[in-house]
């Protein structure tokens, strides 16, 4: 993948990602169906103790556009699942910061008793460090059924705190080598918007991953997930149908074809349902209140669809 070329930026096309159907030039849009619903996703609330320059979710201490999640909530998505037969295996927890979300320690027992494998994307910071008797107490009973992704924007302090703001870097890595010490099954989360080829990134990521003592391998793309650059605003291609032969991509390679998420708007009293992580405010595809609604093929109409997804890579499922 070429990061350096892949993160140019120039404004989008306002002709682009208009119609679900056509594309600006008038190809068919190439869309998604939904294969197995292996992992559902829940957004615990925006509110996150991080106001991060370039989050695609705007999270921060006073953005609560997405509020807290409840156990209960979550409980009638599980149940669904049981219902319905659906076979998921994986329940992804990402914010704004969950562990901000009060529930939080409640609505993880909920899913790790049920035993799904519980995927939570956390900064590891003070929120985490407030509930870590809860969290030993899950690894106890769950132990690697539980899994933290802790996100480490870049392998040195001085480029993370660019986007994580000032004093980010050793909350991160006190909470992340705290997580280590206890057992607890974890992975580290970096970003390729650096001037950086991705062989340099996951060398650097290595050399911190051994100064920390974390047995975490830099090549492994689970171990360590590095995540392509998101913005709504910079030009990228629509992906017609043509591509998927053109890029030699399949779409059962995409997030949507095996994932869903799980929103619930401030000053409403209903959850609903998105295809994946990247859109939580785009109306255009909210899909219903369950599952079952949510199981419509959804088209590539947004430009992370293009860039995260098809041309970036991009997955956010524990693989």
């Amino acid at each position: 993948m070429d990061i350096a070329a892949l993160n140019k930026f120039t404004p989008l096309d306002a002709s682009k990602f208009r119609d679900p159907l056509t594309t600006g030039s008038g190809e068919t849009r190439a869309s998604v169906s939904l294969r197995a619903l292996q992992t559902l996703w829940i957004n615990t609330g925006t509110l996150c103790n991080l106001t991060c320059v370039n989050c695609y979710i705007k999270s921060s201490p006073t953005n609560d556009r997405l509020a807290y999640i409840t156990t209960a909530e979550v409980t009638a998505y599980l149940d669904e699942i049981a219902a319905d037969g659906l076979g998921t295996e994986e329940i992804g927890f990402t914010g704004g910061e969950p562990f901000m979300n009060p529930e939080m320690i409640d609505i993880l027992k909920a899913t790790l008793s049920r035993s799904f494998r519980a995927l939570v994307l956390t900064n590891a910071m003070r929120p985490l460090a407030k509930m870590q008797d809860g969290l030993l107490r899950l690894r106890e009973s769950y132990g690697d059924k539980l899994v933290l992704r802790v996100s480490v924007d870049h392998y040195d302090p001085i480029q993370h705190e660019k986007e994580r703001g000032p004093r980010s870097w050793e909350p991160a890595i006190a909470g992340l080598t705290w997580l280590s010490e206890n057992g607890f099954n974890i992975n580290v989360a970096g970003r390729t918007f650096w001037d950086e080829d991705e062989a340099s990134l996951r060398a650097g990521y290595g050399r911190l991953f051994s100064k920390i003592g974390l047995a975490l391998d830099p090549q492994n793309p689970v171990d360590l997930v590095l995540f392509p650059e998101m913005d709504e605003m910079a030009d990228v291609p629509e992906i017609t149908t043509a591509c998927w032969g053109i890029l030699d991509v399949s779409p059962d390679a995409m997030m949507c074809s095996s994932s869903r998420m799980v929103v619930k708007r401030r000053g409403t009293d209903k959850t609903i349902v998105v295809p994946c992580t990247l859109l939580p405010y785009d109306e255009r595809f909210e899909m219903g209140e369950t599952l079952a609604e949510a199981a419509a093929d959804v088209a590539l109409n947004h430009p992370h669809c293009a860039k995260f997804c098809v041309l970036g890579g991009g997955a956010c499922s524990g693989g």
